[in-house]
């Protein structure tokens, strides 16, 4: 009976550590040891962890062990030593029921963390050297040298040090600091300051507990040691930079601040109360009055309840832009919550490359961007075992989450939570059990009227967002005195009276319209202009009329050298002219050995004429007499802010990536600016839809912390920055020559945090722009009185109205969903599909010749396609993901046309095809297509086996002639 005691009490504590088991049993070298399961038992183990994974492996015999009854004598003794004598120390300390401490183990859990933060880094090492050190130092066993040797010579340094990272992480705590001995003694010295701040060598003082007291002294507070501090954290050090003092200098009691205490003004905690109650709300503040704060404190409350009744709790917190999920965590949530709960951040342009549904699961709070929390959940609906579902969620905090409307990815994971709630009522009518679903809290600055002209519509849109969030109602604060409101102003360029510049542009484009027998139904440089070329450029395509559609091309760009010559520098419009002329150009020059691409009549005729004009434009470029008024305005307005404040800091917003980029250089260039201490730089978009090069997220955050230091004082920005990112403290924003609709108003207007700070719309006298900054106005109005009659309603009246609007929802989702499984399953032919050249019409391919590589590139390898195109070098994009690079396009061979790209996808290059720059024959009909998710067609997957034997063929027969 003692026996069978003793036996469920150690399977207790196996099945109590088993998350923590699973990531420290390295299961090849366990199971050589355990001779109470036979072999049978093994082989299965062992098929499973070379088959699936060492964690299925590791559930897999921990399974066994739970299932074998009767388990022999010995056996648990026997199980502790074999995690021992396989090299799995860390792993018997948890089964011997001696883990170690809270602190520690949190401590060691953040070293983990940081070696998969910075692996891409680490990778570098010398992985040979680093292995030997570590070996000797004993945080590897004979077997990891081994194996980390064998990858080397396998598959590179970069594989073996893969493999070195994750089996020096299995050991007990401590091994962190060996790691570190061993980078400084095999002199990696970058790799070293990366990990610790510092370099090898500097005067550092180690910290091993977060209360010290004293040298020697009092006791470990964090894991009640008394008497001494506490030896294993002594081993996961943490690195703390301090001035050299001598021995006799005694450190105060506290030597480290105190934790971060989250304090709530009035109004704060007013609009945070029913959700503290548990409840839905939607929090509605204006921008820079610590809406994200009331979020922080809800989730501390939250996670605290819960865990006093002994329930799980697990927040997610959604974001909409791929910056705020490291301002929202290191700002924020980590900061205030660190010490109490595991707090992590993933988006996917993240470097943590682990399961997203792990890093759920091992935290408390999540912050994240929505569309990586929509792929999980749509995983687990589609019976995928790694996915998530709302029920293993307690509370979703959704910023910005004005965004919970029709087609947005906010909406999808909400109508996912209102089909549940629907279906939890019925299932509860019949005595069933429910369903968990978690609590919503949305946070906004500004939820719109939706393009309300009259005050109903605005309440309708305002209670549309309420019911999307299954919000028991909106909460609003009376700031106060806490109130911030930026001082505005509307400063009105006189119209140019002369515009040579732009008079020889228009000039170029009418002989074009002459020349295309074409006739304008708008003025050229505007908006509409743009939209009616682009309507004459697709039709031209689609009716093979060559002249119409390189006109149109043309057209485009002339368009958008006049919008520059308006509102940035006439030289701004030249250069961007002359260089896209340059690249054309280009385009019609052959590489070595091929035969002269050929100019047709029309492109001829455009090269020319700019040619001719080309002087005339780079001598009025210089002319500043011409320049426009409003950059007159702005130069005039930015002296100001930076000679009448002690410390100016601003923002700039424009409308489009290239004047944003044009702006900074402008500003950079000006000799006047830099007198006055004026720093600036852009901070553009990330996507990759504009012909402006993108910023990368790291671009974007080395900007915003460079102006967040004041090393930058002056940001000029796209839209990027108007919502949501915690921009320093700025005491003047401008809007130039830009006006959208009254939600990024108040989100620009918001970014003037300081005190005595100024908002100024500069606009072009007859643009329209301050007019529309008018129109927002009032909508910001009628959108504070919508608000307020939904707060009036009757709760039972409000109620009704909600379900309404969200049954609606339900419905046309379900409607939408039935058309796209019916259009999947209508997916025709890939042969029904032509290519040809949007250019010169060529015949290209059949869609039966397009592949399709990781459900995302299409390809066509055939050697007919390869006969067809040129390739050239891009010098200006250079990538390397996953398994395939690409630093090259194709283009036709014939006329020049750019298709696509060239990928080297292991080992075999694959042209790449960019369907919007063909013209695609569907069933007879030419139709215009910008994505591949437009053509109704199924395409096959790329076979890499196949293609490589064909291409380990061709070689052979090369060499062999």
């Amino acid at each position: 009976m003692a026996a069978d005691k003793d036996n469920t009490a150690n399977i207790s504590l196996i099945v109590d550590f088993r998350p923590r088991l699973r990531k420290l049993i390295e299961i090849e070298f366990v199971l050589d040891h355990l001779n109470f399961l036979d072999n049978d038992n093994k082989d299965l183990i062992r098929t499973k962890a070379r088959k699936e994974s060492n964690l299925k492996a590791v559930d897999l015999l921990i399974d066994t062990i739970i299932r074998i009854r009767p388990l022999p004598k010995g056996w648990f003794r026997e199980f502790v030593d074999a995690l021992s004598a396989g090299g799995c120390k860390h792993a018997a300390t948890y089964v011997e029921d001696s883990p170690p401490c809270p602190a520690l183990e949190a401590e060691n859990d953040n070293c983990v963390r940081l070696i998969e933060l910075l692996s891409p880094s680490l990778l570098g090492m010398k992985t040979t050297d680093v292995c030997w050190d570590c070996f000797s130092k004993g945080i590897l066993t004979m077997e990891d040298r081994e194996i980390v040797s064998t990858e080397c010579q396998n598959r590179g340094n970069m594989g073996g040090a893969r493999e070195l990272l994750r089996r020096i992480v299995r050991f007990p705590p401590g091994w962190f600091s060996t790691f570190l001995k061993a980078l400084q003694v095999t002199e990696h010295k970058d790799l070293y300051k990366e990990l610790t701040g510092e370099s090898p060598g500097d005067n550092l003082i180690v910290i091993e507990c977060w209360n010290y007291i004293g040298e020697g002294e009092g006791a470990c507070k964090a894991c009640s040691n008394e008497g001494q501090m506490c030896n294993e954290i002594r081993s996961a050090i943490s690195f703390i930079r301090l001035p050299q003092v001598p021995h006799s200098v005694k450190f105060p009691e506290k030597l480290f601040p105190p934790k971060a205490v989250i304090v709530l003004r009035d109004y704060q905690m007013d609009v945070a109360r029913p959700a503290l109650e548990g409840k839905n709300i939607i929090i509605c503040l204006p921008t820079g009055s610590g809406k994200t704060r009331v979020a922080v404190y809800i989730t501390k409350e939250h996670l605290d309840s819960r865990r006093k009744e002994g329930r799980p709790g697990k927040v997610v917190v959604l974001v909409n832009k791929v910056p705020l999920v490291e301002q929202h965590y290191s700002t924020e949530f980590w900061k205030f919550l660190k010490n109490k709960y595991k707090v992590e951040r993933v988006s996917g342009d993240s470097q943590l490359k682990i399961s997203f549904t792990d890093i759920v699961q091992k935290n408390d709070i999540v912050i994240c961007t929505a569309q990586l929390l929509e792929n999980y959940l749509e995983r687990a609906h589609s019976g995928d075992d790694d996915g998530i579902k709302l029920s293993d969620l307690s509370l979703i905090v959704i910023d910005e989450c004005h965004h919970t409307q029709k087609g947005g990815v906010y909406n999808h994971i909400m109508i996912r939570y209102l089909k549940q709630k629907h279906k939890n009522a019925k299932l509860k009518k019949e005595q069933k059990d429910t369903v968990a679903i978690p609590q919503i809290l949305g946070l906004t600055a500004s939820p719109g009227v939706g393009g309300a002209k009259k005050i109903d519509k605005a309440e309708e849109h305002i209670l549309r967002i309420c019911a999307n969030l299954d919000a028991y109602k909106i909460m609003t604060g009376n700031l106060g005195e806490n109130k911030k409101e930026p001082h505005k102003r509307i400063a009105t360029a006189e119209e140019r009276k002369e515009d040579p510049f732009g008079d020889v542009l228009k000039g170029v484009m009418n002989a074009i319209h002459i020349h295309a027998e074409l006739n304008p139904t708008c003025d050229l440089g505007t908006q509409n202009y743009e939209q009616w070329v682009v309507q004459k450029e697709q039709n031209a395509a689609k009716e093979e009329n060559q002249k119409v559609r390189v006109c149109a091309e043309h057209l485009r760009q002339y368009n958008e050298a006049l919008y520059l010559g308006k509102t940035i520098r006439m030289w701004d419009a030249f250069s961007f002219l002359d260089k896209y002329f340059d690249e054309e150009l280009k385009k019609k020059v052959a590489p070595e050995d091929e035969e002269a691409i050929i100019k047709t009549d029309t492109e001829r005729f455009l090269f020319t004429l700019f040619k001719d004009s080309k002087v005339k434009l780079q001598e009025l470029a210089k002319l500043p007499q011409y320049e426009n008024n409003s950059l007159a305005k702005l130069r005039t307005k930015i002296l100001h802010e930076f000679t009448s404040r002690e410390k100016a800091r601003g923002i700039i917003f424009t409308k489009t990536r290239r004047s944003a980029i044009a702006l900074a250089q402008w500003v950079q260039e000006n000799s006047k600016f830099e007198e006055v201490g004026v720093k600036a730089c852009h901070v553009i978009g990330g996507g990759g839809q504009s012909v402006v090069k993108p910023m990368t997220a790291a671009e974007q955050r080395d900007v915003l912390n460079k102006f967040q230091n004041a090393e930058i004082n002056l940001l000029i920005a796209t839209t990027v920055a108007e919502e949501g990112l915690d921009i320093a403290a700025c005491n003047f924003v401008i809007r130039y020559e830009l006006v959208t609709n009254e939600i990024a108003m108040i989100q620009a207007r918001g970014r003037g945090r300081a005190e005595d700070s100024s908002y100024t719309l500069v606009a072009g006298e007859g643009s329209g722009v301050a007019e529309r900054e008018s129109v927002n106005e009032y909508r910001e109005k009628m959108m504070s009185k919508a608000i307020d009659k939904v707060k009036k309603l009757d709760q039972e009246e409000y109620e009704k109205r909600i379900k309404e609007f969200q049954i609606q929802a339900i419905m046309e989702e379900r409607v939408r969903t039935t058309k796209k499984k019916q259009k999947g399953m209508k997916k025709e032919s890939p042969s029904k599909v032509k290519f040809s050249c949007r250019s010169c019409n060529k015949p290209v391919c059949s869609g039966e010749d397009v592949e399709i590589i990781e459900n995302m590139h299409r390809v066509n390898v055939t050697p007919q396609f390869k006969e067809l195109f040129i390739q050239r070098e891009n010098t200006s994009l250079v990538k390397r993901l996953l398994d395939y690079e690409t630093n090259g396009f194709i283009a036709c061979k014939d006329c020049g046309q750019r298709w696509g790209s060239m990928m080297l996808y292991r080992g075999i290059e694959c042209p790449c095809l960019h369907v919007k720059n063909f013209l695609v024959t569907y069933d007879e009909k030419r139709k215009n297509v910008n994505k591949w998710s437009e053509l109704g067609i199924q395409l096959p997957a790329f076979d890499y086996a196949e293609h490589a034997r064909s291409v380990a063929e061709s070689s052979e027969d090369e060499e062999s002639m």
